[in-house]
Parts: C-alpha cells; structure tokens; sequence
C-alpha cells in the first residue's frame, strides 16, 4: 500500500485483464494544504530502438499474413464443400430422374401387354360370335330351304 498526502492507494491483487487498485481519500485540511507532497509522475516508458520497431512491424505483418491465409484456407475449404453438395445434389437429381423414367417405361410396357392382351381376348370374342352368327345364317338358310 502506497500513501501521498491525501491519497493512498493499495493494490488489491493481480488479474489477467490488469489489476486492480483502490483509492482511498483522506478527508482534507482546513487550511487546503497536504502534509506531505505527492509525487505523482507519470511512469516513463523505455525509448524503442528502430531495430525493436522493425521487428514489432515484420511480427505484425507475419500475424496479419497468416490470419489472411487462414481465411483463405477456410474459404477454399468452404467452396469445395459447396462443389460436393451440389455434385451430390446433381447425382441424385439424376439417379431419381433415371428411376423416374425406368418406372414410367415399366408401367407403359405393362400397360401396352395389357392392351394387346384385351385386344386379343376382343377379337377372339369377336370371331366366336361371327362364327355363331355364320352358323345361325347357315341354320336359317338351311331352314328356309327345307320350307322352300
């Protein structure tokens, strides 16, 4: 705990996002005066050398290079996901139209042997009868010859 005239100030503990400190004031004077003078001067930072700032610049640019070829990486990554689901999508849109048109030929096969198969069964029908109806005639006109 530090003390300056009418301020003291205790350093409560250290955290990873800084520390923490607090302040506590002493009530003041009548007359306006401190007991003691505080020497409160700024802290004086160490002068950098050209070569530190180099360096800082060049480990800066490294960072900023290799955060640009990470994204890069990510989006080609993201693209080629994007090129299987639209191979794959175009594979089973075609595979679907494939079964699609397998299914309607099966089915107007089917129906086509159907058709010929009531057409022949019609036309058998068809002669049955005519040959009832020639016999009918062929008995009629045997009838009417006997009359006759």
């Amino acid at each position: 705990m530090a003390s300056c005239g009418d301020i003291q100030v205790k350093e409560l503990n250290k955290r990873a996002s800084g520390h923490a400190f607090e302040v506590i004031l002493k009530p003041s004077t009548p007359d306006g005066r401190s007991d003691s003078p505080c020497p409160l001067s700024p802290l004086k930072k160490k002068s950098t050398s050209l070569d530190e700032i180099k360096r800082k610049l060049e480990a800066a640019e490294e960072r900023r290079k290799s955060h640009e070829a990470d994204v890069l990486k990510h989006l080609a990554e993201k693209r080629e996901h994007e090129k299987e689901v639209i191979q794959k999508a175009l594979e089973e849109d075609c595979n679907f139209s494939k079964m699609a048109k397998e299914k309607l030929n099966q089915k107007m096969e089917a129906n086509k042997e159907n058709r010929t198969a009531r057409m022949a069964a019609l036309n058998e029908k068809f002669k049955e009868k005519d040959k009832k109806l020639d016999e009918v005639r062929k008995n009629k006109e045997a009838i009417k010859e006997v009359d006759n």
